[in-house]
């Protein structure tokens, strides 16, 4: 059954855009909002009206809310070596091991965080797509590391927009081949799927904007420990970023690691790892930080690139 809410605008919202104002009242994304708006299901003072109307304090809206989608099923699944590092009713924040997918697609048929999520019991949002409802932003099946999901409803609508609005810092580190030259740089290329081989991306002219920036932690004879920052969140960015400087991930075999070295260091799978997550909480507005530390895997690497130098 549809929810149906009529709604002073208050002051504060006074000269905003009906999609706009729609949006903070509800807790929605400005996206959800305008749809809203567009289907017909939003009266400003009892008159069907555009998403760009400034609205004024004192009119009335009255929204009438469709019912929430019926989640897609998720299997129950339960993920060996995923933590929870916080829970609340708003946020749930993971450390995700390596062979996990985020959700569930077409082409993957390992575990994923949300069959496992759903395995352990948690109530996530059923914002967004049905297949990865909760899911406001993701990791590689084989890069492991700290992530946060959304669990209300205003989570999600804040979280995206927190990613969105790239204030959300995402530190990740890379053990890659070879000494960037400089220490410490900028990657800003675009990145659009490969041309040739659908499963991978690549710096195509006319990509999306992409920027990755990184800074040397340690130097090794023949690698390099990275601390990477990123503006932007691409599929695959970080990996592409460095192979295409030419200084790809230890073990990265689909972006032109060595795969002598990977072999030696024992990895099967990129040496790449989200070490810290910082945001705004949704619900209190306080700064958080979240930390994962190195698993078995890319410690042993570690260890062996060091002692090897």
């Amino acid at each position: 059954m549809a929810d149906r809410r009529t709604l002073p605008v208050p002051e504060g919202l006074a000269g905003e855009r009906l999609d706009a104002a729609l949006a903070r009242l509800l807790g929605l994304s400005r996206t959800a909002a305008a749809a809203l708006v567009a289907d017909g299901h939003v009266l400003l003072d009892g008159a069907v009206t555009q998403k760009s109307t400034r609205v004024d304090a004192g009119q009335w809206l009255d929204v009438e809310l469709p019912p929430p989608p019926v989640p897609v099923r998720v299997d129950p699944v339960p993920v060996p070596g995923m933590r929870i590092l916080h829970d609340d009713e708003d946020i749930l924040v993971l450390d995700k091991p390596i062979g996990v997918a985020v959700h569930p697609a077409p082409s993957w048929t390992g575990p994923t965080v949300v069959a496992g999520l759903a395995a352990a019991g948690y109530q996530l949002s059923l914002a967004g797509a049905a297949e990865r409802q909760g899911i406001v932003h993701r990791l590689d099946a084989g890069t492991s590391g700290v992530m946060v999901v959304a669990r209300s409803e205003l989570a999600y609508a804040r979280l995206k927009r927190a990613f969105r609005d790239r204030t959300v810092d995402k530190t990740y580190h890379a053990l890659v081949q070879g000494h960037p030259d400089p220490l410490r740089g900028t990657v800003d290329a675009p990145l659009d799927r490969h041309p040739k081989e659908e499963h991978k991306w690549a710096v195509v002219a006319g990509g999306k904007p992409s920027v990755t920036h990184y800074d040397t932690l340690e130097a090794f004879r023949y690698a390099t420990l990275l601390e990477v920052n990123l503006e932007t969140g691409r599929t695959h960015q970080i990996r592409v970023h460095m192979a295409a400087i030419k200084h790809p991930c230890m073990g990265d075999l689909m972006y032109g690691a060595d795969p002598v070295l990977a072999e030696r260091l024992g990895l099967h799978r990129q040496w790449l790892h989200a070490v810290r997550l910082a945001f705004d909480h949704p619900a209190t507005g306080r700064r958080v930080v979240f930390e994962s530390e190195y698993p078995d895997d890319l410690r042993r690497a570690l260890e062996i690139v060091a002692a090897e130098s």
